[in-house]
């Protein structure tokens, strides 16, 4: 057993994940050992305490689990899955920000100081990669085919580009948890017409699209050097709408869309990401957008593909592809 061997995967993520719980069950197979934490859970429930400016070693401290503890300078690679920052409702809504911007900063804060474990994906750089105009950007220089796109906040603007595409689509800038009337909704890709947009679209740029006349969509999960690719078929514009009317099968990427894929992360100083494209009827493949930290657990049911040994293999290894 090497001196690798022992040192443990921190996995920070929530309490109920199915895609986290996959991969340690494939590093637990492969007798890693796994540190899991939850931010939400400080207090008696996870402690962190570090030191500083005291040793040789920069940073010098421990992560702790009733069940676990973590030795940061012996992490090896760290899994930040989906994470949730506690939100203190016992607390006055002063004392609450205050107490959360506490935690984020002296918690997630001594982690990211850590130097040497491998990130999947370090927070910092996935918060810079989710910006889709920076997307749209980097994907045009990387040579892939994207969507005429307008961002604005001017209702002329929007309304004289609906009407030149003629087919249009609008979309959010960011996913955000949003409650009508008691019901939990989400930002769907939905078609949009000029006579849609009113002067409400001043409060905040919005996205605007050319439809893509698609006959199927592509996710493609990174993970290191590998690549895993499903065509999902519907007819649907926005397929996340209704998984039950999807039918999968495995996608060869060509090269040129392969190796560009895996440029745009090296970009952004991401190991993995999933990526959502669109392919033509004349078969050409289009740039929708990049989520850094997205759901892939259930291609893998749908398809066997290996994406949660991949996880578990680059997670084991800690070094960066």
């Amino acid at each position: 057993m090497t001196v690798n061997e022992k040192r443990p995967v921190l996995v920070a993520t929530e309490a109920d994940d199915i895609t986290a719980d996959m991969v340690i069950g494939e590093l637990n197979r492969r007798d890693v050992p796994v540190v899991r934490f939850n931010p939400a859970d400080i207090g008696r429930d996870l402690i962190v305490s570090a030191r500083f400016g005291t040793c040789p070693t920069p940073v010098v401290g421990q992560v702790r689990t009733p069940s676990r503890t973590a030795d940061l300078a012996r992490v090896r690679s760290v899994y930040w899955r989906r994470p949730e920052w506690p939100s203190f409702p016992n607390l006055s809504p002063d004392d609450s920000r205050f107490a959360t911007a506490q935690v984020r900063y002296g918690l997630g804060g001594t982690l990211y100081a850590v130097d040497g474990p491998l990130w999947v994906n370090h927070p910092l750089r996935v918060t810079a990669a989710d910006y889709k105009p920076v997307q749209l950007a980097l994907a045009q220089r990387l040579g892939f085919t994207v969507p005429r796109t307008l961002v604005t906040n001017d209702p002329d603007d929007a309304r004289e580009f609906v009407r030149i595409q003629g087919d249009a689509i609008s979309k959010t800038l960011r996913w955000t948890p949003y409650i009508r009337d008691g019901v939990p909704v989400t930002g769907w890709a939905d078609p949009v017409t000029p006579d849609e947009i009113d002067d409400s679209v001043r409060i905040a740029p919005h996205l605007f699209q050319a439809r893509v006349d698609k006959v199927a969509d592509v996710r493609v999960l990174l993970v290191g050097r590998h690549t895993f690719a499903v065509r999902i078929e519907s007819e649907l514009l926005d397929w996340r709408k209704d998984y039950g009317a999807l039918t999968y099968t495995v996608e060869h990427l060509p090269d040129r869309v392969d190796k560009a894929l895996h440029a745009f992360l090296d970009r952004l100083e991401l190991v993995s990401g999933s990526f959502d494209l669109a392919i033509d009827r004349a078969g050409d493949y289009w740039w929708l957008e990049l989520n850094p930290n997205g759901q892939w657990a259930w291609l893998e049911t749908e398809t066997g593909l290996p994406m949660s040994a991949a996880f578990a293999d680059l997670l084991a290894r800690g070094d960066r592809p």
